[in-house]
């Protein structure tokens, strides 16, 4: 709730600092004395446009600083998390305004934007009566305020979860369907370029292997006179082969009388016989290979060829058309009814369109039985609040599968008709001014228990009416706040009697100049200002025994 309010520099007030408790809290004073230029510094405060009209002749900066305490889970501590701002105890919403109409935004003492202070204030304080695109009158909220005065959460939390499954099977659905679209529109390409690869029928790594074989058969002649050469050197009439056999066998006649080392040696030379014979045999081989088929170089060159030029073709390397080949093997699969992918998400897409639909349903019809119910309860409170003409309607409209959403289908606006026989109307259209604010109070008072803003002001609530009507808005005002902290300005004494905390908004003039002030009322003080409010300037003795009978019937 608001806890404290500090204003600096704001018209015609030097500094003001006020403290406000929870329950109702009565403003009063004379017209002119200041009570709308601390609505002005509130709304500052709180994110309102900033007009530099605000800031006081003569000073350099204007401010206003709002003070709350929350309660544990309220939806701002969301909102602070996430802009990184710290909760304290105290909430402290600052706003420091330049004579040039410039401003700068604090939460916390945390430079914010002026947009997330506006958010923030929104969602701690709604003055009814002063700002018509906020708070109960904007239709945004009716089908909010209706799930909450039925306790439809449930089934609204149930349609929101349908809603997004149906959408997401759909969004797969309509995925596929592309897909598939743009696959056949392709077809004729993809047969043609599957084919194409599949009749290439390129392998893993062949590129790279292909290449290296046709690098060693580019040098064959030089590869072939080495080989040749090698082998003479090592199989020849004079070869290493013989003379290594030939030492082999010298020194196994003696092997019996050589010892251990005599061998070892032997042993080593038998070793390289063996090494020199695979090698031998390895050149040979080598050989064999480079004569096996004298046109291979011109057999791997094709088939490079072929693979860098379907390469090219396709916009993809070489080694990525063995994947190409899978994927347009897949669309072309697609095509052929191969996969039940499509069907299955079908089948999905309508299952959960159906689910959404019973949900959906479930929830209208919850709503319907609502509104009649909350119709009922706001009509009964028009009565003693001098709108007995008047009628309160909930109008809900169903949408079309376009306009269906996580909210459901349907369209819930609030609607009032203040003559007999009217066409209800839109709330913010048909009622104005003082209407407007009781109309808003018998909404609230029906909407109490579900009220999710802690703090709510009423403005002009009293506009044209006095008496029993006045003791009717009073009574539903004092109601309203065993709920929420309510702020009511006013210049009815029936309302301000009923009031658990009083402030007395005033001029005053010292050296010359004028200042509003705002002043905490004890009982004394509270009688003679209510007399005030009954009599006008001369204070009778007969206003102040009414004054008395008005706060001994507050009790």
């Amino acid at each position: 709730m608001l806890v404290g309010l500090t204003v600096q520099n704001i018209v015609l007030i030097d500094r003001l600092e006020l403290t406000f408790a929870s329950g109702l809290t009565a403003l009063t004073g004379e017209t002119g004395a200041g009570k709308s230029i601390l609505l002005d510094a509130l709304g500052l405060a709180l994110g309102a446009r900033a007009e530099a009209s605000l800031v006081k002749s003569g000073a350099t900066q204007a401010g206003a600083t709002a003070e709350f305490s929350l309660a544990e889970q309220h939806p701002v501590e969301a909102m602070l998390e996430d802009q990184g701002i710290e909760r304290d105890d105290v909430l402290i919403l600052r706003r420091q305004l330049s004579p040039d109409g410039k401003s700068r935004a604090f939460v916390n003492d945390q430079p914010v934007s002026v947009a997330l202070l506006k958010r923030l204030g929104e969602a701690l304080i709604e003055v009814e009566g002063q700002f018509e695109a906020h708070g109960l009158l904007d239709p945004a909220t009716h089908r909010t305020h209706l799930d909450a005065f039925g306790g439809l959460e449930p089934l609204a939390d149930a349609a929101r979860e349908s809603f997004h499954a149906w959408r997401a099977a759909s969004a797969a659905l309509a995925s596929a369907e592309a897909e598939l679209a743009q696959a056949r529109a392709d077809e004729d390409y993809l047969r043609h370029a599957a084919g194409e690869l599949e009749l290439a029928d390129p392998k893993l790594n062949e590129e790279t292997e292909l290449a290296a074989e046709r690098q060693q058969l580019m040098h064959r002649e030089q590869l072939l006179e080495a080989i040749e050469a090698a082998h003479a050197e090592l199989a020849g009439e004079r070869g290493a082969d013989r003379a290594l056999a030939s030492a082999g066998r010298r020194l196994q006649r003696l092997a019996d009388k050589g010892g251990a080392g005599f061998s070892a040696v032997i042993a080593a030379l038998d070793r390289a016989a063996t090494e020199l014979a695979e090698g031998i045999s390895g050149l040979q081989r080598l050989a064999s290979d480079l004569d096996a088929d004298p046109a291979r170089l011109e057999k791997l060159d094709d088939r490079l060829n072929l693979l860098r030029e379907l390469s090219r073709k396709h916009r993809v390397p070489v080694t990525g058309l063995i994947d190409l080949l899978a994927d347009l093997k897949r669309r072309l699969a697609l095509i052929e009814g191969k996969s039940a992918d499509l069907g299955t998400l079908k089948k999905a897409a309508e299952q959960t369109r159906a689910a959404y639909r019973e949900a959906a349903g479930a929830l209208s019809a919850a709503r319907t039985k609502a509104a009649k119910a909350m119709d009922a309860a706001v009509n009964k409170e028009l009565p003693p609040l001098k709108l007995e003409k008047a009628r309160f309607a909930t109008r809900i409209e169903t949408l079309g599968e376009t306009d269906w959403g996580e909210a459901g289908w349907d369209r819930v606006q609030f609607q009032v008709a203040t003559n007999p026989g009217a066409s209800p109307g839109p709330i913010n259209r048909i009622a104005s001014g003082g209407e407007l604010a009781r109309f808003m109070l018998a909404l609230k008072v029906t909407l109490a228990a579900n009220q999710p803003v802690p703090t709510l002001v009423f403005d002009e609530v009293d506009a044209g009416i006095g008496g029993a009507t006045a003791a009717a808005v009073g009574e539903r005002l004092r109601r309203l706040s065993q709920k929420v902290q309510v702020l009511v300005i006013t210049h009815s004494p029936q309302v301000a009697a009923l009031a658990q905390h009083h402030l007395r908004v005033e001029k005053r003039s010292a050296k010359g100049k004028v200042a509003t002030a705002a002043t905490p009322l004890d009982e004394a003080e509270r009688r003679e200002e209510i007399a005030r409010m009954l009599s006008g300037a001369v204070v009778t003795d007969e206003a102040r025994a009414a004054a008395d009978r008005l706060l001994v019937g507050a009790i």
